[in-house]
């Protein structure tokens, strides 16, 4: 029997707050994503893996992780 199997990615952008960055200082936009891994059989996504949220500063573009419950604070415009 053959089987294809293996992890996909998905990544949505969930929208874009005016925040201070934690690396510069300055208050700039801050690009939210939702990164969702999913295990895949015969290329159909069928069991989530993982999912993270990252925050990304549009003015230094340092990125980093994190958590779900900050995601949904932080005001997504």
């Amino acid at each position: 029997m053959f089987f294809i199997f293996g992890l996909r990615t998905s990544v949505s952008r969930s929208g874009v707050a005016t925040a201070v960055c934690r690396n510069c200082g300055n208050q700039a936009a801050q690009v939210v994503t939702r990164r969702s891994t999913k295990f895949s059989l015969f290329f159909v996504p069928l069991i989530p893996v993982r999912t993270r949220y990252v925050q990304q500063c549009t003015f230094c573009g340092a990125e980093y992780a994190i958590s779900k419950d900050e995601a949904r604070r932080l005001p997504v415009g």
